[in-house]
């Protein structure tokens, strides 16, 4: 068990919400246990926690009802090996959630994800600083991150 492992509040959604968790990044993720709420309480036998790894990060998924969503001030971030893993996450978590800006959006249960080449950071940081600008200045006009859009920049 890592040391430190995010707990992400659902209303009910913590099972559903692993397993879509799961099966888009598969390979080395998988729901670990499901722990249900005892026999003699109100919402007996509902799923109340599920303890989940995404490409090997520990995670809990928390049904603790409607009194919080999430919201910018927290967001998950992907490091992508190239536009093609771009492509594919824009488009699994963009079905039913919502596009921001800047690599940013949201997923269908509202959970905020930075979807970011890995070569970014070099783009934005690199020696050539006018190369740098003109890269950050192309990545605020965008929506799902181009790469060969930032290189070229």
């Amino acid at each position: 068990m890592q040391k430190i492992r995010p707990c992400l509040w659902f209303d009910d959604q913590a099972e559903e919400a692993a397993a879509f968790y799961v099966s888009v990044f598969g390979g080395d993720s998988r729901i670990e246990d499901v722990t249900r709420w005892p026999e003699g309480t109100e919402l007996a036998g509902s799923v109340l926690t599920v303890d989940f790894v995404l490409a090997g990060q520990e995670y809990v998924g928390l049904n603790g009802g409607p009194q919080f969503t999430f919201d910018e001030a927290v967001s998950l971030s992907v490091d992508c090996a190239g536009q093609e893993e771009v492509d594919r996450l824009w488009e699994k978590f963009t079905e039913a959630g919502e596009e921001s800006q800047c690599g940013w959006l949201k997923d269908k249960y509202g959970l905020s994800w930075q979807i970011v080449p890995r070569e970014l950071p070099e783009l934005l940081a690199g020696p050539d600083r006018a190369r740098a600008q003109r890269a950050m200045k192309a990545m605020m006009g965008m929506r799902k991150l181009d790469i060969q859009a930032l290189r070229d920049a």
